[in-house]
């Protein structure tokens, strides 16, 4: 019974078959193989256009390095003050970028706000020396409380963007699940939205370790390749990360992932509200992740009895749920609340 975080699991079968079948034989190093050539036709497909795709290892590296394209390094870099890119990332995206400057933002369910973005565009200043210069807004897709972004809620923030001359990035680590929970396309909540590039993630969602950085106007991407192999992501048996991408992507395998992981964060939060008195949700569980306020006393009576869960802000506890959860998982920790209850 761990839910800490969608990161606890191994990988998927599916991924590691694809890595056993991409261990046979040689291949080019640096990305020049089938695989990387196939993942980005793949991505096209998904996506539903001619992308500059390019794998890394972690998300961290993804969001850095696509924030240094974006952005010169006296520029600003819009984001909700509860982004990864701004608590969780040790710095990574000013490291990359050479000191831009991240500007935190408030907003419900950790989302940008539209309005507060455009005030604070208003007062940035823009071509006086003495201010840094906006030169992009960061999305998390879902967000550090679980929500997700609708893609008119991404075009009204990528609109104030564009009014301003800013570039758009998307931390998409959860993105898999924002797809499945709003039913709508990958293109939809991205590029057509308004969204320049997408951080894709993956490892939370069944790879082993696989993100890829997309640029949806391959022009952008121009000199990203010479940034990846500085910061060290350019991976000599680059197949290895490519052809786990592929099968994440390959039959949507990576929906059908992430499909579960929301069901099961569904049903975690449904027993958990049918039988604990006074449970109430921090936020609505619109991903994999259930933020919900539970009596501390049953919160430490859990923790001592080891299920694996964050105590997170007062009685709010976060409870993630994954693509490996199952659902002898979720009833057994339901059936310990019934007994502590």
């Amino acid at each position: 019974m761990n839910f800490r975080s969608d990161n606890v699991a191994g990988a998927d079968p599916a991924i590691m078959a694809a890595l056993t079948e991409a261990n046979a034989g040689s291949a080019s190093p640096y990305g020049d193989d089938p695989w990387t050539r196939r993942l980005t036709e793949r991505v096209a497909e998904v996506f539903e256009i001619k992308a500059a795709v390019f794998p890394v290892a972690t998300g961290s590296a993804a969001n850095a390095l696509a924030l240094s394209v974006l952005t010169r390094p006296y520029g600003a870099v819009y984001c909700h003050d509860d982004s990864h890119i701004n608590t969780d990332e040790c710095g990574a995206p000013e490291l990359f970028t050479g000191g831009a400057k991240l500007i935190p933002l408030t907003g419900v369910g950790a989302k940008v706000a539209p309005d507060i973005l455009d005030a604070a565009l208003a007062k940035a200043k823009p071509g006086f020396v003495h201010r840094v210069q906006p030169a992009v807004v960061s999305l998390t897709q879902a967000t550090e409380a679980g929500r997700v972004y609708r893609p008119d809620e991404v075009a009204a923030v990528c609109a104030v963007a564009r009014r301003h001359g800013l570039a758009v990035h998307m931390d998409g680590a959860r993105f898999a699940n924002a797809v499945v929970r709003l039913g709508c396309t990958p293109a939809d909540l991205t590029w057509r939205a308004g969204v320049d590039v997408l951080c894709l993630g993956a490892t939370k969602n069944g790879t082993w370790c696989a993100e890829a950085v997309i640029f949806f106007d391959p022009a952008r991407a121009a000199d990203f390749a010479y940034r990846r192999k500085r910061g060290g992501h350019l991976l000599s048996k680059m197949r290895f990360i490519s052809a786990q991408l592929d099968a994440y992507l390959e039959n949507d395998h990576w929906l059908t992932l992430a499909r579960h992981a929301n069901a099961m964060a569904d049903r975690l939060a449904a027993g958990l509200i049918d039988l604990v008195d006074g449970a109430a949700l921090a936020d609505p569980v619109e991903a994999n992740e259930v933020f919900i306020r539970l009596p501390q006393t049953l919160t430490q009576r859990l923790l001592d009895a080891g299920v694996g869960f964050y105590p997170w802000d007062g009685e709010v506890v976060r409870l993630v749920t994954c693509f490996a959860t199952t659902d002898a998982e979720v009833d057994e920790f339901l059936d310990l609340v019934r007994r502590v209850c």
